[in-house]
Formats: structure tokens, C-alpha cells, sequence
């Protein structure tokens, strides 16, 4: 007896509602910074929370920029070579200003491939011009380990 035509197992369509967003691995309780903070208090913040940047919002939980270990470097350095006193250095001189975001609603796997284009560590999350939270690489990790394959969708 031979098989006249194989489509493979059928697996049940996973519903829409149901599929993983980024608003579900998101993290929303955030370390953020002020753009009138000085850049050591930043430094002191990474070191402590074990993160490597985080959002600057003003006094109205607005995005205005993000600010990295890297800008943190930067500064230090600039300080040391320029012999610069720290402390006058404001995060607001220091952070990247042109901040991309992703959408909450967002698939999971999409903003893995949005990582993987863009070379970022986190992306914020802004809704109705209010940060609400932050996605990074681990938390793309975490959501993808809670998956069987059969079901990435």
C-alpha cells in the first residue's frame, strides 16, 4: 500500500492572541536616569543594578535618550584626557538623543530579527508618548525558552 499524498503532521493553528509578544517579555520596572544626573551617578547605577544602560526620561516619563557603559566610557576617557574635572558632565551632554523603539505589540521573533539588524542591546517601549518599558537581547532569550519549536510562529 503506498502513500498517494503527505502534507506532514498536522498541528492545530496556534490562535493569533496567544502568540508572544514583546509586551509579555518586556521588563517594566526600570532603572531610568535624568539628563540632569551627573554621569558618576550613572556609572554607580550599572555597577550596582548590573545593567549595561538604561532609559533617560525628563519629569514627565517622556523617552529623551538612552545612556550605555559605553557613553560612561566615553566620558571617563574624555575626562582623563582632556583633564577634566567628572563631576561637571551631565548625563543629558552624554546620552544618544536619536532613539529607536519597538512597538509593545510586536512579535517576539520580529524584534529578534530587529536586534539582529540594528546591533542594539535594548530597545524602549513608548506608548502614547510615556516610556512603559524596555526589551533586551536576554529577555528575547528568556521568551524563546519558554517555547516548544513546533509552535515558533
Amino acid at each position: 500500500m503506498a502513500i498517494k499524498s503527505y502534507t506532514g503532521r498536522r498541528v492545530k493553528e496556534i490562535p493569533k492572541e496567544t502568540r508572544l509578544k514583546v509586551s509579555d517579555y518586556m521588563t517594566r520596572n526600570l532603572i531610568t536616569f535624568s539628563p540632569e544626573q551627573p554621569v558618576e551617578e550613572v556609572i554607580e547605577a550599572l555597577l550596582k543594578y548590573r545593567i549595561s544602560g538604561g532609559p533617560v526620561v525628563n519629569d514627565k516619563n517622556e523617552l529623551i535618550g538612552m545612556i550605555s557603559e559605553g557613553d560612561c566610557i566615553k566620558h571617563i576617557s574624555d575626562s582623563r584626557y582632556y583633564n577634566m574635572p567628572m563631576a561637571e558632565r551631565k548625563v543629558g551632554l552624554r546620552m544618544i538623543k536619536n532613539v529607536e523603539t519597538i512597538d509593545g505589540n510586536m512579535n517576539i521573533f520580529d524584534a529578534a530579527k530587529k536586534f539582529l539588524e540594528v546591533r542594539r542591546r535594548r530597545f524602549p517601549i513608548v506608548e502614547n508618548g510615556k516610556l512603559v518599558g524596555q526589551i533586551s537581547q536576554k529577555d528575547i532569550l528568556k521568551a524563546t525558552m519558554s517555547l516548544k519549536s513546533e509552535h515558533w510562529k
